[in-house]
This record gives structure tokens, C-alpha cells and sequence, in this order.
């Protein structure tokens, strides 16, 4: 049978979960479902799950585990070693970026293509939630690239 998410998402195979750490319920409430159009799904007083476009994420109250994350160098960019996100089609992408910019959102690593000319060319963007949270948004001309692996 197949699970059918609020935002009209429907996937015969496995779907994802995430949960991490928030800082803030209500912040969060507003960025996922306000900033980002995330359907809101069960919650309680320390908790939220959210449609992550298809897949479940929860929002756990721990202020304390919630922090930013170490980054490394990745094609000229510091990029956060603990970060979740997405991988839109190329057109979904530039009208995320639209969204965001909209929304006021401010990028920790700003809409732009990594790898440019290379194996796994991509657009990627990067921001952090309330919470510190990075979210990695990215997108490829060619879907078959994701796994591609540079020859050596």
C-alpha cells in the first residue's frame, strides 16, 4: 500500500524519518510550516512531526543537543558535516530559492552551482532553522548524477 503524505506526495518505497534536536517548538512550528510549506503531522509537548515533501521529520524540544555543526571544505565552501535536506528537480529548485529569498531567509551558503562542468554538477543552498539546524537544498540537471562517481 502506498503512504500518501499531506502535500500530496505518494511513495510505494521506503520513506525517510529524521529527528533532531530544536531549541524552540513554536520557532519551529512557523519556519517548517510557514517558510518551508511543511504539513504538520502528530505532536505533543516535546515534539512535532512534520511532511518533509513526502518524508517524516521530528522535531524534538532538547535545547541542549541543539547546536551548530562542525563544517568541512567542500568545492570552496564550509560546508556543515550534520545536515539533512532535499533533492528537487532542477525547476522545483530555482522556486524554492524564490521562496526562501521571499520569506527572508537568510543562506549560510548562498543558491550556486557546485562542481560546476564536473561528474555530480549541482545547484545546492544552504540555511539553518531557529534552532541552528543546517538544511541543505539541492538539485541535479541530471537525477542519474546523484551517485555518480568521479573517475579517477
Amino acid at each position: 500500500m502506498a503512504a500518501k503524505s499531506k502535500s500530496g506526495t505518494e511513495s510505494n518505497g521506503p520513506l525517510f524519518h529524521l529527528a533532531f534536536p530544536v531549541v524552540d517548538l513554536d520557532a519551529t512550528r512557523v519556519f517548517y510550516r510557514d517558510v518551508l510549506g511543511c504539513g504538520e503531522g502528530r505532536s505533543a509537548e516535546t515534539w512535532v512531526d512534520f511532511d518533509f515533501y513526502g518524508h517524516q521529520i521530528s522535531a524534538h524540544l532538547r535545547p541542549s543537543e541543539a547546536q551548530m555543526a562542525k563544517t568541512n571544505p567542500v568545492d570552496g565552501d564550509d560546508v556543515p558535516v550534520r545536515h539533512f535536506g532535499l533533492i528537487l528537480h532542477w525547476d522545483e529548485w530555482h522556486s524554492f530559492e524564490n521562496r526562501l529569498r521571499s520569506k527572508g531567509v537568510r543562506f549560510l551558503i548562498e543558491p550556486h552551482i557546485r562542481f560546476k562542468g564536473e561528474v555530480g554538477e549541482q545547484a545546492t543552498m544552504f540555511f539553518l532553522d531557529p534552532s541552528g539546524n543546517a538544511i541543505e537544498i539541492k538539485s541535479f540537471k541530471d537525477l542519474g548524477q546523484v551517485f555518480a562517481v568521479k573517475e579517477c
